[in-house]
């Protein structure tokens, strides 16, 4: 059960924003999505990615056009997800789940478009969600608009799965309850924002989603401080999940982050960087 990552989306960003000691020069970042087929349960997504329908459809907000128009994302139209899961012979009715990390609107701005998935994330995170003020909310980059309009009966929390204790990781949710795909609770980033550790792979993947921006960056010593401090819920848990995410890459553990701008062996490559 080898996931797979699609690129949605090239976003852009001052390396020195995003990286300590970094240069201004921009690095163009990737905004992945991931893909899996669960023996049992079947087509899973992990996320959406950028989707044209979350940043540009009818009737979207000043708000969420406002911050699509300032982080522009160059969106890669072969790899948004229709067109993506097509290479496997599906459409978007036949995903029964989608793993939601976050609630951050480049995570989950395609999810109206999978109307039979079930939607598996923190059930905490959404509870805050609704319970947030408006400016909260768009500070953080949270638009509920994108969310579909039975998102509260389609919702399965992680809170509700098994705990399991995870070697040099926090005591994770046993999504499928057989061991293996497990959610990190790596806090710090967003309200509820989780990892995806595949346990069953040669080597253990650990798909850290936001916990920072560049691979590099997970070292403390390459931590930036200041741009995180602006827009992180929680910037002593964002260090202390970096830590641990640091911890499992330094002990031989495979590690990816939605944004890093390295290809790696897990990525389908569609579209070239701009």
């Amino acid at each position: 059960m080898k996931p797979v990552f699609a690129n949605s989306a090239w976003v852009k960003a001052p390396e020195k924003l995003i990286l300590r000691g970094g240069r201004w020069k921009q690095r163009y970042l990737r905004v992945r999505y991931g893909f899996f087929i669960h023996p049992k349960v079947g087509p899973i997504l992990i996320d959406t990615g950028y989707t044209s329908h979350g940043l540009s459809a009818p009737g979207r907000s000043a708000w969420l056009r406002a911050y699509g128009h300032l982080l522009s994302p160059k969106l890669n139209l072969g790899a948004q997800p229709a067109s993506f899961l097509k290479r496997f012979g599906l459409a978007p009715k036949d995903i029964k789940g989608i793993i939601i990390t976050h609630f951050h609107a480049d995570h989950v701005s395609g999810l109206a478009g999978f109307p039979n998935a079930r939607l598996i994330a923190s059930g905490v995170g959404y509870s805050n969600l609704q319970k947030n003020s408006s400016l909260k909310n768009i500070r953080h980059g949270i638009f509920p608009e994108l969310l579909p309009f039975n998102f509260s009966a389609r919702l399965e929390p992680i809170e509700d799965h098994p705990r399991a204790a995870v070697r040099q990781l926090p005591d994770s949710y046993d999504i499928f309850k057989d061991g293996s795909v497990m959610a990190v609770p790596l806090p710090g980033h967003a309200q509820g924002h989780f990892g995806v550790l595949f346990t069953q792979n040669k080597t253990p993947l650990l798909y850290a989603t936001d916990t920072q921006w560049l691979i590099d960056a997970l070292q403390p010593s390459a931590r930036p401080q200041l741009f995180p401090k602006l827009i992180s819920e929680d910037y002593g848990a964002l260090c202390q999940s970096a830590d641990q995410v640091a911890t499992f890459h330094n002990s031989g553990g495979a590690v990816m982050l939605c944004h890093d701008d390295s290809s790696t062996q897990f990525d389908v490559e569609e579209g070239a960087q701009p």
